[in-house]
Formats: C-alpha cells, sequence, structure tokens
C-alpha cells in the first residue's frame, strides 16, 4: 500500500462513511502489503477482507477472481485499491461489486494513473479520466443503472504512484444521499468529475482540467530547470541518457537470457 493510496482512502472513509451508522464494509485486495485499508476504516464498520491468499488482512480467500462468495444486496461498501490494475478482466469483477452492493451502497476504486510496470502476478492497465464514466456505460449495458459520483486524479506522493480514484453509488436514484464530495476538500487534483443531476452536457464539465499527467508536468519543469542552468548542453546530454539507457536495455536483455539458459 502505497502512501498516496492510504491518504486517499482515509479523505474516502470520512467524507463516504464515517457519518453512516453501522455498515459492512468489503475489500477486495485485502492483503497487508505496507499497511492495509483497515487501518483507516472509521470503528462504525464491520471490515471484510477478500484476497487469493491466506495472509495478513485476509478475511476470506477467493477462488475466482470474477465471483464475489457474498449474497446479491447484503454489502453497503466496496473498497479496492490498487488492485484493478491487476485484473485482466476488470470489468467483469466492477460488475460483481455492484450485484454485492446494496441500492444506496458505494464503490471506492484506487487505482494507478501512471507508474512502474509491477507484476502480481500480471499488470495490465492504467486509469485515465474517463475510466469511471466508460464502467458506467459497461454496467448499464449489463443491466445495472449506477452513477459515478466523483473522479479525479491525484497528485503523487514524491516517488509515489500518481493514482486514479472514482467513487460509485448501485443505484442512480440514491446518488442525492452523498452530497459531500473528496474534491470539494482536496486540491491536489487534475481531471475531476463531479456527479451532477443537471442536463446530460453538464455531465462533460471536467474540474481542473489537463491533458498532460503529473509525470508530463514533472517532466516540463525539469526540462525548463536544465535549460535554464545548462542552455545549450542539454540536447548533447539527453542523447548521451538515451544511449545509457539502451545499453542498460541491452545488459538487462542479456541477464535475463542468461538465467534462463542455465
Amino acid at each position: 500500500m502505497h502512501p498516496g493510496a492510504m491518504k486517499n482512502a482515509t479523505m474516502f472513509f470520512d467524507i463516504y462513511v464515517s457519518h453512516l451508522g453501522p455498515v459492512k464494509v468489503v475489500d477486495i485486495g485485502s492483503q497487508d502489503v505496507n499497511g492495509s485499508l483497515r487501518e483507516v476504516c472509521p470503528p462504525n464498520a464491520t471490515y471484510i477482507g477478500l484476497d487469493f491468499e491466506r495472509a495478513k488482512g485476509v478475511d476470506i480467500v477467493l477462488t475466482d477472481p470474477y465471483s464475489l462468495p457474498l449474497e446479491d444486496e447484503s454489502v453497503d461498501v466496496v473498497v479496492c485499491s490498487s488492485c484493478f490494475e491487476h485484473s485482466e478482466m476488470f470489468w467483469l469483477l466492477f460488475n460483481e461489486v455492484l450485484r454485492i452492493l446494496k441500492p444506496s451502497g458505494i464503490f471506492y476504486l484506487n487505482v494507478p494513473a501512471n507508474g512502474i510496470f509491477h507484476r502480481y502476478p500480471v499488470d495490465c492497465w492504467r486509469f485515465y479520466p474517463d475510466a469511471g464514466r466508460a464502467l458506467v456505460t459497461w454496467a448499464k449495458r449489463s443491466g445495472f443503472n449506477p452513477a459515478l459520483l466523483e473522479s479525479y486524479t491525484s497528485k503523487r506522493c514524491e516517488y509515489d504512484l500518481s493514482d486514479y480514484v472514482s467513487v460509485f453509488i448501485k443505484d442512480k436514484s440514491r446518488a442525492v444521499e452523498y452530497r459531500n464530495k473528496i474534491v470539494d476538500q482536496f486540491e491536489d487534483f487534475i481531471n475531476g468529475y463531479v456527479y451532477t443531476e443537471e442536463p446530460v452536457y453538464q455531465e462533460d464539465v471536467i474540474l481542473k482540467i489537463s491533458q498532460m499527467n503529473y509525470d508530463m508536468m514533472e517532466e516540463n519543469f525539469l526540462r525548463e530547470r536544465l535549460y535554464y542552468v545548462l542552455g545549450n548542453q542539454v540536447p548533447e546530454l539527453e542523447e548521451e541518457i538515451r544511449k545509457l539507457q539502451n545499453k542498460i536495455l541491452d545488459l538487462e536483455g542479456k541477464l535475463r537470457r542468461s538465467s534462463f539458459s542455465s
């Protein structure tokens, strides 16, 4: 669990869950690896952790990645952090989440918007700003009627991942029950979206819109600083860096081939 993911989850619990009465919270991908969402889950919640192996933080071991062993409409809140990128067909899992949620139930999803290739056991996806609304479209074709309450891409913490965060409600007609939003109290984000009951064209309003992600912003900033300090030497240095990167890749390939042959 990277620090940014824990921070985003804490804000979610504070704004969406802490004021509710007794609720059942299900965490998909709950194994405690450098921390767990269980640590920030509010005391009014009964927490149930699901994962694929017996480990710290896991209450129920899954045998099928696209089948949750819980009854229809039996859960108040589902949370899933840093997991969907490792699901080959996350859209099927999304439908399972909606199945087990009560009509007023909500789903918190946190996935990388950038970051390193990290297989667990596979690493398949990164999420862009329209991902949440795409999942709603898919769910409606599958017979559900959810709504995306809000979404945003958070600024990463130091060398952390930059997270795409979205909050869904099972039944769109219950969206009015959740008027408070994370983006109303949080500033370090880009490409935010907030659900509105206004006409459809209003749904295309993006808060703090940016075509560049945080990696690109930082790269541009560093490039500008380099040109300011080093001037015309920058292109030559960049070419040297490119050559070194290619050499590193070649060496890594040789090491892998050598390990396989042995």
